[in-house]
């Protein structure tokens, strides 16, 4: 499955567009939109072209690492809330969830109230991550 237009808008959304490298709330050098790795550090810089193609990569890393974690039947909002959360969060946290295991046991109501439980960063509760799960959270719902 691949991310669609409501996901890629919420994703935007909640990343923001940065062209020079900054750090987050827990220390990481991040450019572009949310954008990480060994090669981003103080100084870089992006042009927003250059953010596009880095969030299309990054995006395209994590659609199938996403998909192999996920039983069939997956609804189109449901796979864009979820790759919001993972992009944010990484695969490997998700996959260890109890949102993804509720997801998989296909209890969507029960899989939704765990989004606003993954507020924190760098053990600080912030008002930002919890914002964009309530989103993800109403994202995941609504094609059901």
């Amino acid at each position: 499955m691949r991310l669609g237009p409501r996901g890629l808008a919420l994703i935007r959304s909640f990343e923001s567009l940065r062209l020079e490298a900054y750090q987050d709330p827990v220390g990481v050098w991040t450019i572009g939109y949310g954008h990480t790795g060994p090669e981003v550090g103080p100084g870089n810089k992006v042009t927003e072209a250059e953010a596009e193609r880095q969030l299309q990569h990054d995006l395209a890393e994590r659609e199938p690492a996403l998909s192999a974690l996920l039983r069939d039947g997956i609804r189109p909002s449901e796979f864009d809330a979820l790759l919001s959360f993972a992009f944010n969060l990484g695969v490997a946290r998700l996959k260890g969830s109890t949102l993804l295991a509720l997801h998989n046991q296909g209890d969507r109501l029960g899989a939704a109230k765990q989004f606003p439980l993954w507020d924190r960063a760098g053990g600080r509760e912030l008002r930002g991550l919890l914002r964009r799960r309530f989103a993800e959270a109403a994202l995941y719902l609504e094609d059901n």
